[in-house]
């Protein structure tokens, strides 16, 4: 048996690991692709060596470029490795412009197709990654989904039951294989940090950045909150970056010192994976737009407040710490104003989020497909 795996964004490796991991423990022929959706050091490379994720077979060394450029070179490029190598089984996890375009590739040349993460609904599809989400599970073969609600929302759509199994998170396999090896991180004292004296901030939907009235509404939310007593760490996403600059809104962003304390928003560039785990733990309280921080601060007990209108994750909030805010700056205010006078909420962790997951889906793929 021969499986074939692909990676392309910084969400995609946190998810890949344990299965790369349960797979040279199980003796598994093990074939891993990297589109190089992203590419450079802090966004790939730095999480290949902190998550110990073996060196790719094969790098596609798509880059940048719009979507449909991404799609394009992903499929051509794809294409021939997929001829060649012949696999059993491809895997995709995630959402990312890598995981539909290289389902849509194997599924023409007749390649089965895993997909880990699956079901996940918005129900927004001027979201990239809803579209991406809807596509990877129409052509998928088999379905690995980390919540209940999925596993329904595939039914909902035509999935036949028994190509669907509920095994867990493999993005909390790795949050719980090195949340002690994230404690010896030294973010905090470089960052001039007490545990629960800051929050944290991420943003890199196009609906809050790409629009400079919604950016600059949330930004004056968040200077409000950290002006109001709480700084903010905000490392800062390549794109997310470069709109702060095009939109002239860094006046919202001056981070400054009353003694040794951090008054405001702090810009960083992106962290790398065990620097953000240790940041995100001994937060007091996260504001962001990705999907997977929903789901660590809902492990780690924090406070989180999503600025979307909508989540494909909606056990974080019946489970959770999590809280629909959307891009209202009085809701903004008010509800992170609220987290700090009372701390988070009751939760429970997920049921299957035990750190095992990667152990069921292989075990569950060698079942299906053979030894």
């Amino acid at each position: 048996m021969k499986i074939l795996s692909i990676v392309g964004a910084r969400p995609n490796f946190m998810k890949i690991a344990p299965l790369c991991d349960e797979m040279a423990k199980r003796g598994v022929n093990h074939y891993l692709v990297h589109t190089g959706q992203h590419y450079d050091e802090k966004m790939s490379k730095l999480f290949f060596e902190q998550l110990a994720i073996p060196k790719p077979d094969i790098d596609l060394g798509v880059g940048s470029g719009t979507q449909a450029e991404q799609t394009a070179e992903i499929m051509k490029r794809l294409e021939p490795v997929l001829l060649r190598e012949k696999p059993d089984l491809m895997i995709v996890v995630g959402d990312v412009t890598s995981t539909m375009a290289a389902s849509i590739t194997a599924a023409k040349l007749l390649i089965p197709i895993a997909h880990v993460e699956s079901g996940l609904r918005s129900f927004d599809r001027t979201m990239p990654e809803e579209i991406n989400r809807l596509l990877t599970d129409a052509i998928a073969d088999y379905h690995f989904t980390t919540e209940e609600s999925a596993s329904q929302n595939l039914i909902r759509e035509g999935v036949a039951p028994e190509k669907i199994f509920f095994v867990g998170n493999t993005m909390i396999d790795s949050l719980l294989k090195h949340v002690e090896k994230a404690e010896q991180s030294t973010i905090l004292k470089d960052l001039g940090l007490s545990p629960q004296g800051y929050g944290v901030v991420t943003l890199h939907r196009p609906s809050n950045v790409d629009d400079p009235g919604n950016f600059g509404k949330i930004l004056k939310a968040l200077a409000e909150i950290a002006n109001g007593g709480l700084p903010l760490i905000f490392p800062v996403h390549p794109r997310t970056r470069k709109r702060l600059d095009e939109y002239g809104l860094k006046s919202f962003v001056r981070e400054h010192r009353v003694g040794e304390a951090a008054v405001g928003i702090m810009l960083t560039d992106p962290l790398g994976y065990l620097d953000f785990l240790k940041l995100t733990k001994e937060s007091r309280l996260v504001l962001t737009d990705s999907g997977g921080i929903q789901e660590e601060t809902t492990v780690f007990g924090v406070p989180c407040l999503t600025l979307r209108e909508n989540t494909e994750r909606p056990v974080t909030i019946t489970s959770g710490t999590n809280m629909l805010v959307g891009m209202d700056s009085q809701k903004i205010v008010f509800e992170g104003m609220r987290c700090l006078r009372e701390g988070a909420p009751h939760h429970a962790v997920p049921q299957l989020w035990d750190g095992r997951a990667a152990e069921r889906i292989v075990g569950k793929i060698i079942e299906l497909v053979g030894p």
